[in-house]
């Protein structure tokens, strides 16, 4: 007879990730996203994402690729568990900020460009923005919230660190957007902040992967849809977001956290 491990599968125990490895992995999401879209971008030659088959090229497959390469290094270091679950609660009244995104995207949406595209258009874009959303949340909500808690930072900086580490990965938009780059860059670290609290308030890593992928949805459906596309004013709104929640958060950031023999701000 075979022998048996003395751990049963479900139990052995998660592998460790320093943080070299991390930055690693992180190098090879995005070469997996950035290298892939420009060599299928030469490829099938669609330098745009106006046409379904710009998007599917364009977007789909790299995102995709880089989609399945997230969870399949969660999985093999034994964190499906943490990166898709949050037992670290926080107050209820945090709930407004899935809130305030969700209307934003709502309201953002530019839903007579989508038409004129028609409905198979719209719904590879769609999901290609849904693999942005699963995508990011996996690797920075996901896996970057998880490796930071593993090295015991506090949840302060868990937050800000994940959040930090976020926006300085979209610095590589640099190449093609110039010195636009860097505000974007500080933009984005706010979008981790909000995207990691909307994690909490969930208890997992699902609602925020759709929601940042919505959002994303709505941001492209008002600028990148029609090559003649006249800006859409209700793209606005989910560009308001930041600096409302922004606010809010500041105000309120000591009340953030559950208390647990005693207050415990955001920030500590």
């Amino acid at each position: 007879m075979g022998t048996t491990s003395a751990v049963p599968p479900r139990e052995r125990p998660a592998r460790r990730l320093t943080y070299l490895g991390f930055a690693a992995i992180v190098v090879v999401y995005l070469a997996i996203i950035q290298g892939g879209g420009i060599l299928l971008s030469k490829l099938s030659g669609e330098d745009d994402f106006f046409t379904t088959r710009g998007v599917f090229f364009g977007m789909i497959i790299p995102l995709g690729v880089a989609l399945a390469f997230t969870y399949g290094i969660a999985a093999y270091l034994g964190w499906l568990r943490p990166v898709l679950r949050d037992d670290r609660p926080v107050q209820p009244w945090v709930r407004v900020v899935p809130i305030v995104f969700l209307i934003a995207i709502a309201l953002g949406i530019d839903y007579s460009a989508l038409a004129d595209k028609g409905w198979v258009y719209i719904v590879v874009l769609l999901l290609a923005t849904q693999f942005v959303g699963w995508g990011e949340e996996g690797m920075f909500r996901g896996i970057g919230v998880t490796v930071l808690r593993r090295h015991g930072l506090t949840e302060g900086r868990v937050a800000l660190w994940s959040s930090v580490i976020f926006g300085a990965v979209h610095l590589t938009n640099v190449v093609g957007h110039g010195i636009s780059a860097l505000p974007q860059a500080v933009m984005v670290s706010l979008a981790g902040y909000f995207f990691y609290l909307i994690r909490r308030v969930s208890g997992g890593n699902a609602l925020n992967s759709v929601i940042h992928g919505l959002f994303d949805f709505a941001l492209l459906s008002g600028s990148a849809v029609v090559a003649d596309q006249q800006s859409y004013v209700g793209t606005l709104l989910p560009v308001l977001v930041y600096p409302v929640l922004a606010i809010v958060l500041f105000v309120k950031r000591r009340d953030i956290e559950v208390e647990s023999g005693g207050v415990s701000g955001a920030g500590r």
